[in-house]
């Protein structure tokens, strides 16, 4: 079995406003920063085998604390960046009902089957995503992996790992806090049960 940490990066100078963020690469703000250097704190002694993160530039910068606390270098997968929001990506929720409201009131009923204009098919990008994390988890067999990546990806890949409909990712797991910890259990096979181990766990509340 090897077990993955999957993280979201830490806040982003959109966070304020609550804007959607998806290749757009936003930097982190100080307090983002500031959560980094916490998880780091808490990678130093995980006992993490590895440390992989999204190409953007917002999950590579958070993994960097980490991988150099833990003693390791961090490797970039393209596999684990964010869903593409298309034209709702740097809007808010709002500024999507007033530019698009049909789109946006189809997204909110189900947001597998209809996803942003423009944007990527979740199902896609849950694909690429579990495909990036049985590979992760090839290459560390029997370890502990800390995974950097982004908040309606991981979102979605749990769902597909866990077995429920792509559409309920916004009910079942209706938030991922920045830096928090959500750890799976992936059986080395690649065809077993995956276990949910923790979700949304605040740095320090378990090793």
């Amino acid at each position: 079995m090897t077990d993955l940490v999957l993280v979201r990066h830490g806040e982003t100078v959109w966070h304020a406003e609550n804007r959607y963020a998806g290749l757009s690469d936003i930097d982190l703000t100080a307090r983002g920063l500031d959560q980094a250097a916490r998880l780091a704190g808490w990678a130093s002694e995980a006992g993490l085998t590895g440390v992989w993160a999204s190409t953007l530039s917002r999950a590579r910068i958070t993994a960097e604390a980490s991988a150099g606390q833990a003693g390791l270098t961090v490797r970039v997968d393209a596999r684990l960046r964010e869903l593409d929001f298309g034209e709702g990506d740097g809007l808010t929720s709002a500024e999507m009902q007033a530019r698009f409201p049909e789109a946006r009131a189809a997204f909110e009923s189900d947001p597998a089957a209809h996803p942003l204009p423009g944007g990527e098919d979740p199902h896609q990008a849950a694909a690429r995503f579990v495909e990036a994390l049985h590979d992760i988890a090839a290459a560390h067999r029997g370890g502990r992996v800390l995974v950097v990546a982004h908040t309606t990806a991981i979102r979605l890949a749990l769902c597909r790992l866990i077995g429920v409909p792509l559409g309920e990712y916004r009910r079942l797991f209706p938030r991922l806090d920045n830096c928090a910890l959500t750890e799976l259990r992936l059986p080395d096979s690649g065809d077993g049960q995956v276990a949910l181990l923790q979700y949304n766990s605040p740095i320090g509340a378990v090793r």
